[in-house]
Order: structure tokens, then sequence, then C-alpha cells
């Protein structure tokens, strides 16, 4: 397939297949957010606008609209400090804390403490080969 022949639509949802189908199907911990870090964030914002088409409001965090019912949404970030360039997407979990003690027992490692915000309580950590992941609790009702 060629990039001229992409479709316009995004592709109908992939099917599941559960060996137990009268067991409902549920996922503890989603992947629910991504975060793209820059030093600039306009150029940044205008890069993914051209490119894709996302929406990306002008506040310091640009929360992107990526027009799409399915997938997940995100942000643009400029932390004004390292790590400028990073790129993470963020799982749910009920307990950020317990599940940043769960990553360092089986040999992960701890990089931002969880640290709450309004819209939630959020963590960084690196698995065993050193990726960066969020872990992300909402705040209910926020």
């Amino acid at each position: 397939m060629r990039p001229g022949d992409w479709p316009l639509t995004a592709p109908a949802p992939a099917r599941i297949l559960v060996p137990f189908p009268e067991k409902e199907l549920t996922m503890p911990h989603p992947v629910v957010h991504f975060e793209i870090g820059c030093q600039d964030k306009e150029k940044t914002s205008n890069f993914y606008r051209s490119v894709f088409g996302w929406v990306i409001d002008s506040g310091p965090m640009g929360i992107v609209e990526t027009g799409s019912a399915s997938g997940i949404q995100g942000h643009i970030a400029s932390l004004g400090h390292e790590p400028h360039q990073f790129t993470h997407f963020y799982i749910e979990s009920d307990d950020v804390a317990g599940s940043l003690a769960k990553v360092e027992a089986e040999g992960g490692k701890t990089i931002v403490p969880p640290v709450q915000i309004p819209a939630g309580t959020f963590a960084w950590f690196a698995d065993v080969e050193g990726n960066v992941v969020g872990l992300w609790k909402p705040t209910p009702g926020a």
C-alpha cells in the first residue's frame, strides 16, 4: 500500500478472541494517555497540527485532540528542564505507589515518585530495559 492509498477513515477495531466467552474481558491497567515532550512547544505543536491535523490547545500542557474516537488522547509538554525530548504513554492504576513498588520488585526503577495534580496522580518509572513509562490515577469527578 502506498501513502496515497491509505484509507481516510480509521479501520474497524480489532476483535479479541477470548478463550472463555462467558467471562467478561477487562483490562485492569489500560493505556490511557500519551505525552510528547519538547523544548519549543509552539514549534512542536505546529508540526503535529500540520502533519496529522491534530487540534492542540495553546495552554501550558497542550492538550491534543486527535479527532478520532479510537485510540487515546494526549498532550504536548515543555517542562522547562531536562528531559526535553521524550515520549511517554501512561498506564492507569488505582494505586500508583503500589504499582511503583511492584515495578521496583521486578527490577524497574522509579524515575518520578507520585505527584498529585488537580486531575489525578502520576508517576514515571523505567522498566528493566530503561524505557520510561507513566502511571496515572485520575481524581474521581475531575
